[in-house]
């Protein structure tokens, strides 16, 4: 299916975020659309990723779908607050640690 996409048979791929986060090369796409957002923006990236491939021809843009007030607005905040905490503090080479906080937690569910 995915030799078929980037030999344009197909105009959409559709996958979930982390099924989509490894092991495709997806050269034939030019939009990525993430539309359930992860805590963990590594994964995300890791995701818009499929498409930027060596092979890739395509100027590839990246939408991130978030809904004023809802849940993906708190999880997108949460991911910013991790970028800066890691380029603070995480040097290059090093790995970031992938958990996430019961406080962390509370604070997307508002509790």
């Amino acid at each position: 299916m995915v030799d078929q996409f980037n030999q344009g048979e197909g105009d959409v791929f559709l996958l979930s975020l982390k099924a989509g986060n490894t092991g495709l090369n997806l050269t034939g796409a030019d939009t990525v659309i993430l539309y359930d957002l992860w805590w963990n923006p590594a994964v995300e990236e890791q995701a818009a990723g499929r498409a930027h491939r060596m092979g890739q021809k395509n100027v590839v843009q990246v939408i991130r779908l978030i809904t004023q007030g809802t849940i993906e607005e708190k999880i997108y905040e949460l991911q910013q607050n991790k970028k800066e905490l890691i380029e603070t503090v995480i040097q290059p080479g090093d790995q970031a640690i992938s958990t996430i906080t019961e406080q962390e937690i509370r604070a997307i569910l508002n509790i």
